[in-house]
């Protein structure tokens, strides 16, 4: 797909300096642009690379003054690294624009859903599932039945989600992430062996929440296990039964929150956290990568480390636990001394 220079003016409300007519269809870095690729120029720091760059086009600052020749076309802007992200966002939604049923799928009986939906090759859709509209679902995907998807949503190759699950608008649910399976819940026999405990809860998601890639969101024993609206999920994530995560928390990649526990808004969680279960978490804590969270925190709390405490005191504790063994030497010379005294 290409674009020209006064296309792209367009969109991003800027002045083209150079040829109206040139011609893009790829992106780029500034320092690796060839021809026919567009690119950035926001920071002073790679000022240089703007009359070597072989990219076709520059979005630049209106700011920006040329001291030598440049071959590059360039679009004037106000801010050029919120136009850049612009483009981005626009060229994403270009490339997603897809409407339509492909076959093989199977839409099961009951099922309704709202215009520009798109349903790739070998989807299953179940019974009684309702759909919004602008809805995108890509190949190989399964969406059990009884399930509410809202507007403006997009699954993935190979998401699934099962029976029950309910999904607000403009969610993304990357490859290979699955919603709604099993909590691990069984109890144990007098013989030794394990009894399995039916997890008949579902898995709601609010508005605007993302999941990535390979992420595993558990069903509720009973109730729902609740992802509210904002979050967002890195890849790599196991969410268990009953979990709540409050309003626009991140969490990063391979991260395990335990049956019950629950987190509060605007958190930060590092990757590699894992938390016990029937926790709870305040809003606004933020938690180092690779920490092992055992109690309860408060608002606004900064922790890091297993079992994890605050933030300060670790990076002070941190300097002792590096000079351990020098520090045992020392107390062993100084008992010996006393000794001897």
């Amino acid at each position: 797909m290409k674009f020209t220079a006064e296309q792209i003016a367009g969109i991003l409300e800027g002045e083209v300096v150079g040829n109206p007519n040139a011609e893009v269809f790829k992106l780029s870095k500034i320092e690796e642009g060839s021809e026919g690729s567009l690119t950035f120029l926001a920071n002073p720091k790679y000022n240089n690379y703007i009359y070597s760059t072989k990219a076709t086009v520059t979005i630049v600052n209106n700011s920006f003054v040329a001291d030598q020749q440049i071959t590059t076309t360039l679009i004037r802007v106000e801010d050029a690294y919120q136009a850049f992200s612009k483009l981005l966002e626009y060229y994403n939604q270009v490339k997603l624009m897809k409407s339509g049923i492909e076959q093989p799928s199977v839409i099961s009986e009951n099922v309704t859903y709202g215009e520009n939906l798109y349903l790739g090759s070998f989807c299953y859709i179940g019974k009684n599932v309702v759909i919004g509209e602008n809805v995108k679902i890509y190949p190989n995907s399964f969406i059990g039945d009884n399930v509410t998807i809202g507007d403006n949503c997009v699954f993935f190759a190979g998401a699934r989600v099962y029976s029950e699950t309910v999904i607000g608008d403009n969610c993304t649910i990357h490859s290979g992430t699955i919603i709604g399976s099993d909590g691990f819940g069984f109890a144990p026999q007098e013989d030794g062996s394990y009894k399995k405990v039916p997890q008949i809860g579902n898995v709601i998601l609010e508005d605007n929440v993302e999941v990535g890639a390979c992420t595993t969101i558990d069903r509720a024993t009973l109730g729902s296990t609740v992802i509210r609206k904002g979050v967002k999920l890195d890849n790599q994530i196991q969410i268990a039964h009953n979990v709540e995560i409050g309003e626009n928390t991140v969490i990063a990649a391979q991260t395990g929150i335990a049956g019950s526990t629950k987190i509060g808004k605007n958190c930060v969680i590092g990757g590699q956290v894992g938390f016990a279960g029937h926790l709870t978490i305040g809003d606004n804590v933020k938690i180092q990568a690779q920490s092992g969270i055992s109690k309860n925190l408060k608002d606004n709390d900064v922790v890091q480390g297993s079992p994890a405490f605050g933030y300060t005191d670790f990076a002070k504790s941190f300097i002792h636990f590096k000079n351990l063994p020098k520090i045992v030497t020392e107390v062993e010379q100084l008992k010996k001394k006393n000794n001897n005294i």
